[in-house]
């Protein structure tokens, strides 16, 4: 993974159809949202993070609690 491929928070927010608050929301929560990457006081994420955090949350029906 190199720097180039790293989502920005707004990035990820459009492609997750979320807002950047949301985002900011879960990296204060700590076990909502994908993993990031502090770079000063910039926030990115490496999409292959974003990618297994969303492969965690997979369900095959409304009954099943995602994990």
């Amino acid at each position: 993974m190199t720097i180039e491929h790293l989502l920005s928070a707004k990035a990820l927010a459009e492609r997750l159809d979320v807002t950047q608050g949301c985002l900011a929301k879960w990296r204060v929560a700590g076990s909502e949202g994908p993993r990031f990457i502090r770079i000063g006081r910039r926030i990115a994420y490496d999409p292959r993070d974003v990618q297994e955090w969303l492969d965690a949350r997979r369900v095959g029906s409304t009954s099943q609690v995602a994990a």
